[in-house]
């Protein structure tokens, strides 16, 4: 199956292969290394199977394109619980593969023009949120975070002035701390804060990207968390 998937993709000209793996712990360790936008990978595997594998790569970097092309047609559902980009059973079809690779190769295309908004001088200075870092402990305005995203073992705090704090807090403790009125949990690796949002659009079958005012930043979010997010828009 190796074999065959890098013919097909190296005759791809949109992409090129960063590397291979014989099992789920290389597959993870390599996929921290090259941080490729795309992995195809097999169910089963030698050690750790390929919805675990693809689990632990989620964790490291939320935003990788899994997809299982496989002969076992009985883990899909698991698979597109994960947010699988695809699910290619064989025998594969070569045009289909082309054809997702294509669909991948658009949305990694796309660039919007992201404006920022004028400054604001009307600070009210009440909320911080308190994360301990390297440094210490840094107190940041709430109103400046745009994103908050888990980033392999620790997690990055991104600011409208363009600041990365990063601390080895979790999300879910620091989502604790934040106000529930501001910001939304739009994915397990990432918090956004509502107001900075300028435009949502799909990423696969049931992921969507937001993209973010006062950041090159954006963050994913899940088809549950979009239904939510559409009620507090509405």
């Amino acid at each position: 199956m190796r074999l065959l998937l890098k013919k097909v993709l190296e005759k791809n000209t949109q992409f090129s292969v960063a590397g291979e793996a014989a099992d789920g712990e290389s597959a993870v360790s390599l996929a921290e290394t090259l941080k490729p936008d795309v992995i195809f990978m097999d169910v089963e595997m030698p050690g750790l199977n390929g919805v675990e594998c693809a689990k632990r790569i989620q964790d490291i970097n939320p935003k990788t394109i899994i997809i299982f092309a496989t002969a076992h047609e009985q883990y899909m559902p698991e698979a597109f619980e994960l947010y699988a980009f695809d699910y290619i059973v064989k025998p594969f079809n070569i045009q289909r593969i082309h054809q997702t690779l294509n669909r991948i190769a658009a949305l990694l295309g796309q660039k919007e023009n992201v404006h920022s908004r004028p400054p604001s001088h009307e600070k009210s200075g009440l909320r911080k949120l308190v994360i301990k870092n390297r440094e210490g402990i840094s107190l940041i305005d709430e109103e400046d975070i745009v994103l908050i995203q888990r980033e392999s073992k620790s997690t990055a705090i991104y600011t409208s002035d363009g600041q990365k704090y990063v601390t080895s807090e979790g999300v879910t403790e620091l989502e604790s701390r934040l106000d529930k009125n501001l910001f939304f949990r739009s994915h397990r690796s990432y918090i956004i804060n509502i107001s900075h949002v300028h435009k949502i659009y799909p990423y696969g079958r049931w992921t969507y990207v937001a993209k973010l005012r006062d950041s090159d930043m954006d963050a994913l979010i899940t088809h549950e968390k979009y239904e939510e997010l559409q009620k507090l828009f509405k």
